[in-house]
């Protein structure tokens, strides 16, 4: 596995993700409809809407490359609100259909795509079962966006269930968030219900292109789906009094950490290696 294609590298997480590859090693190729701020690899303007331009992106594509080796999915509306929720709804799941029947066509056996912190439940008006939250319980979408990636979700498995030797690897990202984010990080101190909505949780660009690359080397068949966070939480605060505070009537699994984030990476850092190496503090 050498060569990768990257829907949506031009945007905020994919940058990071771009410069990851390349890092280690990786020829990559950039799909997005929009131009990279910095090209630091290769860039095709592509709409995944078009199922015949996505095909053609994944089997070759002149003076880029010949065929690929797997696909990292990140190409999409990145949340609820920022169009229509019909809008939203029709872009993303056919956007990721094209993106996993395109590469089934073109004899891709490995994809990692960005699915969502959403499926968790979020906002949290209505509260989780437990503290922290993890992949164990069924999802919870609360929106047209987040209900697109829960079928993003359903739709992988059937995919893999039509090819045992295909590998699809769901990453549950978090709000992805920059080091030029994090000075508005102490302001959310003041009033905790700022952030209450994804239980104070952020993952760092840098560490999401980290989970990328390692979601690449899952050596296990099927699909599996993944929370990917930061370690910690976005507040001073620790994790156990705003636990007690604003969901009392909610379990606390295990002891928490001082700043421990309550959206779980344990599976993460089990099966795929990830760990965290930067934080907001």
């Amino acid at each position: 596995m050498t060569r990768i294609a990257v829907t949506g590298g031009s945007g905020k997480l994919g940058r990071f993700v771009l410069q990851e590859l390349v890092d280690h090693g990786y020829e990559v190729v950039n799909l997005d409809l929009a131009a990279p701020g910095e090209q630091v690899c290769p860039w095709t303007r592509v709409d995944l809407t078009d199922y015949g331009q996505v095909v053609e992106a994944l089997t070759a594509i002149d003076d880029r490359h010949s065929g690929v080796d797997a696909v990292v999915h990140l190409g999409a509306i990145p949340g609820p609100g920022l169009a229509t929720n019909a809008a939203t709804f029709a872009n993303n799941i056919t956007a990721s259909y094209h993106v996993f029947a395109a590469a089934r066509a073109a004899g891709i056996d490995r994809i990692v795509w960005a699915s969502s912190e959403t499926l968790l439940g979020l906002p949290f008006d209505t509260p989780p079962p437990y503290l922290p939250v993890d992949e164990e319980y069924a999802a919870r979408p609360e929106t047209s966006y987040s209900l697109a990636k829960h079928l993003d979700e359903q739709m992988a498995a059937q995919f893999c269930r039509w090819n045992p030797e295909l590998t699809m690897v769901g990453l549950r990202f978090s709000n992805v968030m920059t080091p030029d984010d994090y000075a508005t990080f102490p302001s959310f101190d003041a009033d905790p219900r700022q952030r209450i909505w994804n239980l104070w949780g952020y993952i760092d660009a840098r560490d999401g292109a980290q989970a990328v690359r390692r979601a690449l080397g899952y050596d296990r068949t099927g699909v599996e789906i993944f929370v990917i966070a930061n370690a910690d939480t976005v507040m001073s605060r620790s994790s156990r009094s705003l636990a007690a505070e604003y969901f009392p009537d909610v379990p606390v699994t295990r002891e928490l950490g001082e700043h421990e984030t309550l959206l779980s990476i344990d599976k993460a850092r089990r099966l795929l290696g990830y760990e965290p190496r930067h934080t907001w503090r």
